[in-house]
């Protein structure tokens, strides 16, 4: 019998500068989701909320989705590449919100890796940087942005645990 540990991030020796994690799967934003997401994050803004108002009173004349939750979702999407098992995320460098985002939209989203420094304090540690990209169901590009996250060396990363014991197929 095989055990499998599915990975969820990544180990600083595991990046390699230039490659391009493909985030899956999609996301389709709903009215809901953006309605929420207002609520929850108290931006009342109508051109997130209010049909009647977009529709006579925005460039689009229709809702556009709140770009904190395209970010959040593109960010998500990164999550089990890239950060999944990280110290922390230090710093988001740059955001760029290229196109609007509308209900209905499907949004999928890719990371490149720009570069990597081992802890020089730390041995157990190093910082990655990384560029993502989310995209809508045309290819369009939606948002970008650069970040910085520290993550465990190999030999530094502490072990998964459950809170069961291990041997529950026995």
């Amino acid at each position: 019998m095989t055990t499998y540990e599915r990975p969820f991030g990544r180990c600083f020796e595991d990046f390699e500068v230039g490659d391009v994690y493909r985030h899956w799967p999609g996301k389709t934003i709903t009215e809901y989701d953006d309605h929420l997401f207002c609520m929850i994050t108290m931006n009342h803004h109508p051109l997130h909320t209010n049909a009647w108002f977009a529709a006579g009173e925005t460039v689009h004349q229709t809702n556009v989705v709140v770009g904190n939750l395209v970010y959040s979702l593109v960010l998500g999407m990164s999550v089990p590449d890239v950060s999944g098992s990280a110290i922390a995320n230090l710093e988001v460098e740059s955001l760029t919100h290229r196109r609007p985002t509308f209900h209905g939209d499907t949004i999928y989203a890719e990371t490149r890796v720009l570069d990597k420094q081992l802890s020089s304090s730390k041995p157990d540690r190093g910082v990655v940087r990384v560029e993502t990209k989310g995209f809508n169901q045309r290819g369009e590009e939606v948002c970008y942005f650069r970040r910085r996250v520290m993550v465990w060396t190999r030999d530094g990363a502490p072990a998964r645990r459950r809170p069961y014991e291990a041997a529950v197929w026995d």
